[in-house]
């Protein structure tokens, strides 16, 4: 090597560091760091729902939620985004949020008694979670502080809280039984809703900082979550999943629409 590609070298590496900011390496691994704890969360979740132990399977998912939660918030703040950061999130939600779930559902809901029947409808579940991570990460959402479709953590949410919250049901001496094919349609649902265009508040825009309101909701609710995670939790998906589909028979029937996302340069506007 001689002294001009040395130099080059080094000037390439100060530029590296510069645009870093001299941050410390394991700041800028974090991130994955998270989303490789949200992918054992969620393996771990199949692993309990193969045993039976639905219970931790459906915890085991809350926290995968956590780390997906935090890890793009983490990277973010760490400037150490990256398109390998974004498609090992994504394969790690399939995962997650994807064949966790159903599983769950699979084994909480006694679904090998349908035979073919529950399983097709747990696995359709899983290909449109697939679907709506691969369209979430080339296809941005038409419409602004709007998600397109269920997010798929809220749909792995909801089974989760659901299991949870059956629990606790029973655990205070009250019998559930809900009908396996219930069970297995309502876990469909939850797959169409994902890969559905129904827009879905993103809560993105909520200014912790300058809302006095927003912060006082924000810690109401995580107190009553600490106070009685399964109930709340249960009480927050159901919201959440319901809201979206009433908000959206609303504007049909009003003839109110939602703001578009400005097309940019790279954009074909669809007609």
């Amino acid at each position: 090597m001689n002294e001009s590609t040395e130099r080059d070298s080094s000037l390439g590496n100060q530029r590296r560091r510069r645009d870093r900011g001299d941050r410390p390496r394991g700041l800028l691994l974090l991130p994955h760091l998270l989303t490789t704890a949200g992918l054992g969360f969620g393996f771990f979740a199949i692993v309990m729902a193969f045993a039976g132990k639905n219970d931790l399977s459906a915890g085991a998912i809350v926290f995968a939620i956590l780390c997906d939660i935090f890890d793009g918030r983490v990277a973010r703040l760490a400037k150490s985004t990256s398109k390998f950061g974004g498609e090992y999130d994504s394969i790690a939600d399939t995962v997650s949020f994807g064949v966790a779930p159903a599983m769950l559902a699979v084994s909480a809901g006694n679904l090998q008694v349908l035979g073919r029947a529950g399983w097709v409808m747990a696995f359709l579940y899983t290909a449109c979670a697939a679907l709506r991570l691969a369209r979430f990460n080339v296809q941005p959402s038409r419409y602004v502080g709007r998600f397109e479709g269920l997010p798929s953590p809220s749909a792995a949410g909801m089974i989760a809280s659901t299991q949870l919250f059956v629990s606790f049901v029973r655990e205070r001496g009250f019998a559930v039984n809900v009908p396996e094919y219930a069970i297995a349609g309502a876990t469909a649902l939850l797959g169409l809703l994902m890969v559905s265009s129904i827009p879905y508040r993103s809560f993105k825009e909520l200014d912790l900082r300058h809302s006095f309101l927003t912060l006082v909701f924000v810690v109401f609710a995580v107190s009553l979550v600490i106070l009685e995670p399964s109930v709340t939790l249960f009480s927050i998906g159901i919201l959440y999943t319901i809201h979206g589909p009433i908000e959206w028979l609303i504007r049909q029937r009003s003839g109110r629409r939602l703001e578009e996302v400005a097309p940019t340069m790279n954009e074909t506007p669809q007609g």
